[in-house]
């Protein structure tokens, strides 16, 4: 495509409510704008970037036997309920009714619906482990938006779910992924520091 059929709209200056520099310069750069409080449009030239960078993740994931799936963002409440952070993710976790009153929320994270699809069809610890990993839309209804496209109310996420025979087997395999995303930051000419994280409302023993 001709540069002059582009669209880049760049700016001189990012808006001043922009709080890190990478929000700044992707502003400044044409990757996105600001709809509202926490809610971002990608425009081309970010979008062809973000599709570069999840390849990158997508060849790494599928290099320690990942599986790309993908689930829905729109669900129901009794598997939220069933595993009690229905009311353990308070107001963060939009929700909202169907026409016939039923509830449902907008996914903030997927280990329910992960869990629903595999717990009928994972018989044998023959078949572990296996990794699932999708990209996609989230949702959380923070108090206070912020780092740009990084704490946002709607944004973009790629996140991994994998089921093991044994703690061991788990922490083991927690290795191969820990080691795949040195190599995804690496490739992205990167600098990173790796520290702990409280799991917080994902749960886990470690992060």
């Amino acid at each position: 495509m001709k540069i002059t059929n582009f669209y880049l709209p760049t700016l001189r200056e990012a808006p001043t409510d922009c709080d890190t520099i990478s929000s700044k310069l992707m502003f400044r750069a044409g990757m996105i704008r600001k709809l509202a409080s926490g809610i971002y449009e990608w425009l081309p030239l970010g979008l062809i970037v973000l599709k570069k960078i999840e390849q990158i993740i997508r060849e790494e994931m599928n290099n320690i036997d990942g599986l790309e799936v993908w689930l829905p963002h729109l669900l129901p409440r009794d598997i939220w309920e069933e595993t009690g952070r229905w009311n353990l993710y308070g107001k963060e976790l939009f929700r909202l009714k169907d026409r016939k009153d039923t509830d449902f929320c907008l996914s903030p994270t997927a280990e329910e619906v992960i869990t629903d699809l595999v717990r009928d069809e994972l018989r044998s610890y023959k078949q572990l482990p296996k990794m699932f990993y999708q990209f996609g839309t989230k949702f959380r209804d923070e108090i206070r938006p912020r780092f740009g496209v990084v704490r946002a109310r709607e944004f973009y996420m790629k996140d991994a779910y994998s089921f093991h025979k044994d703690e061991k087997d788990a922490e083991e395999y927690y290795k191969k992924v820990y080691d795949a995303y040195c190599k995804i930051f690496k490739r992205c000419g990167l600098k990173f520091t790796v520290v702990e994280a409280a799991t917080g409302a994902i749960g886990g023993k470690f992060s």
